[in-house]
């Protein structure tokens, strides 16, 4: 087999025990007050798993906490030896695991810089090559010169990921580390993945982010309490990761989002002044069922029950759609989008129905209003919860947009300019 077609990395039958010490009683109050000790035994971080990552492609591992992920990388990093199977790995390995480990406090930035780049296997004359890049990349400034004890943990990140990422890894290990960080050191870290990426680097990724998995990856290993779940291309595995998440929490969260019974949701500041109130919410299935977990583009019902004590016409009852970021996305009253509404004393309900729920995954909470030419009966700020997840592709954004992309038109070669674009 050439070095080409030579698999990156091979995981045979790996597995991973650690053994649970015993807690020890060496004093004979010890033993009087708390009782005798408890026993070990062993914990199976990882149970006989088995993949290929072929040479220049990018596979994510997903799953829950403590499925495995985290430990996987380190075998594979050569920080754990692994207890059976075997890890083979051709090329040069740099690990974005815990990030300024091996720092020393007394040293400076640049001199860590030296040091980690030893630990990494490099000599000092490729240090020297790429020391003004790395330096550059971190954004420290004049703070490279100072002992890396006066950093804040931000700093400590910048620095670790520079080292590692900018010394052409062949094989780069990359932990949700990079999840910290200000938004620019973010984005920049993203950025020059997608160029390792676009270079012919190996990469293995471990994410919570699946829009980040399924942009970046070509291939996905799910693991689930150390075993295997499902191993392919990166939508395929996602798809199904995501249903089982979606199937775990239905199966765990009440029903409805609100019930008639609520008079007002704890924490919630209510306004208005009580001609009519709404008493509660419920989020209803295609089977008009009540359901607790919502899907993207599944069909959904928001029922609004209300209780009336005076008469009231020409009501606008109002939805309002919050992301879990705080940010008010859309909303819809009966005013501009529905019927008249004229209500007499006693209990009912409206619906307002989605064909389609084009909110994108995410903990967003409803918002409800009932107002009459300006003067509020009722208000619910950010009362309910609506917990939308994915199926299917995943996506970006906070909503679903319904516009329609044509097929390309050809200019030409002899074309001079872009098409102008109306402003």
């Amino acid at each position: 087999m050439s070095a080409v077609e030579r698999p990156a990395i091979r995981v045979e039958h790996l597995s991973k025990s650690f053994a649970l010490h015993t807690e020890k009683r060496n004093s004979l109050k010890e033993r009087v007050v708390r009782g005798r000790g408890s026993r070990g035994g062993q914990f199976d971080a990882l149970d006989d798993v088995s993949f290929d990552v072929p040479r220049g492609t990018t596979v994510g591992l997903v799953g829950h906490n403590g499925s495995g992920k985290s430990t996987l990388l380190k075998i594979l990093a050569g920080v754990y030896r692994p207890t059976s199977g075997a890890v083979l790995v051709d090329g040069r390995v740099s690990a974005l695991l815990e990030l300024g480990a091996g720092f020393h406090g007394e040293l400076t930035g640049r001199e860590n810089i030296y040091l980690n780049g030893a630990i990494l296997g490099l000599t000092k004359r490729e240090v020297d090559a790429a020391i003004d890049q790395i330096i550059e990349f971190s954004g420290l400034g004049d703070f490279i010169d100072s002992p890396v004890k006066i950093y804040s943990s931000g700093m400590y990140v910048r620095l670790g990921f520079a080292i590692a990422v900018t010394v052409e890894p062949e094989i780069l290990i990359v932990d949700e580390i990079i999840a910290v960080g200000d938004e620019e050191f973010q984005r920049k870290c993203f950025d020059h993945l997608f160029r390792l990426r676009n270079q012919g680097t190996t990469i293995v990724l471990v994410t919570h982010s699946m829009g980040l998995a399924a942009e970046l990856c070509d291939s996905a290993v799910w693991l689930d309490h150390g075993v295997v779940r499902a191993i392919g291309a990166a939508p395929e595995v996602i798809d199904q990761y995501l249903a089982e998440v979606n199937r775990a929490e239905a199966a765990n969260v009440p029903a409805a989002a609100g019930t008639p019974e609520v008079d007002t949701p704890e924490g919630v500041a209510r306004t208005g002044s009580g001609e009519v109130r709404v008493s509660g919410v419920e989020l209803l299935g295609a089977d008009g069922a009540p359901v607790s977990v919502l899907l993207t583009g599944e069909p959904l019902t928001v029922r609004v029950s209300y209780e009336v004590h005076e008469p009231v016409s020409e009501v606008s009852i109002a939805l309002g759609f919050v992301h879990e970021n705080g940010v008010g996305i859309a909303g819809t009253n009966t005013r501009q989008h529905g019927p008249r509404v004229d209500l007499e004393p006693g209990r009912g309900y409206i619906d307002y129905v989605f064909d389609e729920l084009p909110l994108l995954p995410a903990n967003w909470r409803l918002s409800t209003a009932v107002r009459s030419r300006g003067h509020t009966y009722d208000h619910l700020d950010k009362a309910f919860p609506l917990a939308v997840r994915a199926q299917g592709e995943v996506e970006n954004g906070a909503v679903r947009l319904r516009g329609t992309w044509h097929a390309p038109v050809h200019l030409g070669a002899d074309a001079t300019s872009d098409p102008v674009v109306s402003s």
